[in-house]
């Protein structure tokens, strides 16, 4: 029962079946109710009418009103579907369409057992003794049977008058009501699990093509994709176009992680080599000049400070993707860039410009958005020639509540179809705009700057990338949210131009 189509169809037949158990409870009392409802109608019609023909009969002597009784109730025969009427006359006896009932008989019928008509007997006599009102008494050779009796005052006699229907029409009806509710249940009930078992089907077939579908991407295959059939209900389709989704996005972070674990080997690989390049070349001389040692040991401390850079680098990128990454704190803007542009001026010879500063203050990792900004700022400086490239950074407000960081060029420039892919780690454009090795980058500077970004709910981009024959300069912005205005400290003043030489 832990397959979903058995279990839904066993909830299916569970709630029909009490659902079927309700509803003919409240059908069969129903129809008992209606039908007792309707015989006590009778019956008091039945003891008010004989009740009527009995008042005339005042002062009458006690076998007058019998005789006249007689003559009324015999009248109306009694069969087993008509009404039982009867008059108990003091000192007159019992006047009856079916006198039977009250006189007894001590000769049993034919196919009765003394024991029987005893107790027949015994429910005569009991017949006799009135009970007024409405009462459900046994009657021989009828059953149960439901009689009304009600006392008639004639002139110092006391007589009681009844009528009686039998319930064997109310039990009829009721089995009837059972019977049908049996069978038609029965009907209902295989229909329904036939009906349910196939819905249930239905529901868990994408269910199993997306447990098969798992099954092969956890065995190492990509590729299968969950159908998405416009025929499908919207709740398979939704189902099925989240789950491609999500395997696509693992495919593309597998992808990305045996890209970055490849362009990592690379970029280890090559100062490794550089290493043990010279070191052999150091080991093959018995006696090497002192020149020569230093020499070795300048390119080995550069190839290990270039390791070291790019270990921390990717340190950097895994961090980034954990909740502690930032250490969010309130900048006085103006002040913090004046500052951080002011270091980086002395990085370079080249033309520096920053823009104006909006007054105010931004909620940011201080450290974190310094890095990014100088990697943004290295990146223009390795990408232009000194001593009149131009280095520009620029800040402008963005609503609602943004401010965007804008670092421009007037290198080579990026070519359009590479605008999207220059913050992927360890990427890198074309040669007019490739990183020597003696610049010092690996392709992580700017994914460094994108991951920032991200960390704070921002974004990196860059905005223009005209990749057009003479073409000149990029422009990398970097937006982060946080940004409250406020009163500047002074007069806005102009550009500032810082030209090192």
């Amino acid at each position: 029962m832990r397959s979903l189509r058995w279990r839904l169809t066993a909830w299916v037949a569970g709630v029909l079946l009490v659902s079927a158990a309700v509803m003919f409870v409240v059908v069969y009392r129903d129809t008992g109710d209606q039908l007792r409802g309707q015989i006590d109608r009778d019956v008091a019609g039945d003891t008010g009418q004989l009740e009527q023909s009995l008042v005339s009969l005042s002062g009458d002597s006690p076998r007058q009103v019998a005789l006249a009784a007689g003559r009324y109730v015999r009248a109306q025969p009694f069969t087993a579907t008509s009404t039982l009427l009867f008059a108990i006359v003091p000192g007159a006896g019992t006047a009856s369409n079916h006198p039977e009932l009250f006189g007894g008989s001590s000769r049993p019928d034919d196919g009765e057992t003394a024991a029987q008509q005893a107790r027949e007997n015994a429910l005569g006599r009991a017949l006799r003794t009135p009970h007024l009102g409405y009462t459900t008494r046994e009657v021989p050779d009828v059953g149960a049977t439901r009689i009304l009796e009600r006392p008639v005052a004639l002139r110092g006699l006391r007589v009681v008058v009844g009528a009686g229907e039998p319930l064997a029409i109310v039990n009829r009806a009721e089995h009837g009501v059972a019977g049908t509710f049996i069978l038609a249940g029965a009907l209902i009930l295989a229909i329904a699990l036939l009906a349910s078992y196939l819905a249930g089907a239905r529901v868990s077939a994408p269910l199993r093509r997306m447990a098969s579908v798992a099954a092969q991407v956890d065995g190492g295959d990509l590729k299968p994709r969950m159908p998405t059939s416009e025929a499908g209900s919207d709740e398979v389709r939704v189902l099925a176009d989240a789950f491609n989704h999500m395997l696509d996005r693992l495919t593309d972070a597998f992808t990305g992680q045996r890209e970055f674990v490849a362009d990592a080997s690379h970029e280890l690989r090559t100062p490794l080599t550089v290493i043990r390049g010279q070191l052999e070349v150091l080991a093959a001389q018995e006696d090497p000049p002192g020149e020569e040692v230093r020499r070795v040991e300048r390119l080995v401390r550069a190839e290990i400070a270039r390791i070291d850079r790019l270990v921390e680098d990717l340190l950097l990128l895994a961090q980034s993707e954990h909740t502690d990454f930032l250490r969010v704190a309130e900048i006085d803007l103006a002040t913090f860039v004046e500052e951080l542009w002011d270091g980086i001026t002395l990085a370079a010879e080249r033309h520096f410009e920053l823009g104006p500063v909006p007054p105010g203050t931004l909620l940011a990792d201080p450290d974190r958005l310094a890095q990014a900004l100088r990697n943004l700022a290295r990146n223009a400086i390795a990408h232009t020639t000194g001593p009149g490239g131009l280095v520009r950074l620029e800040l402008a407000r963005v609503e609602p509540g943004a401010i965007r960081f804008s670092v421009i060029d007037d290198g080579p420039g990026i070519p359009s179809g590479e605008a999207e892919r220059v913050f992927d780690r360890f990427h890198r454009v074309d040669a007019s705009r490739t990183r020597t090795r003696a610049a010092g980058g690996a392709g992580l500077g700017l994914a460094i700057v994108r991951a920032i970004a991200e960390a704070h709910g921002g974004r990196a981009y860059v905005r223009s990338a005209p990749g057009a024959p003479g073409a000149q300069g990029a422009r990398l912005e970097l937006e982060l949210p946080g940004f409250t205005p406020g009163r500047p400290a002074g007069s806005p003043g102009a550009a500032r131009a810082i030209g090192r030489r």
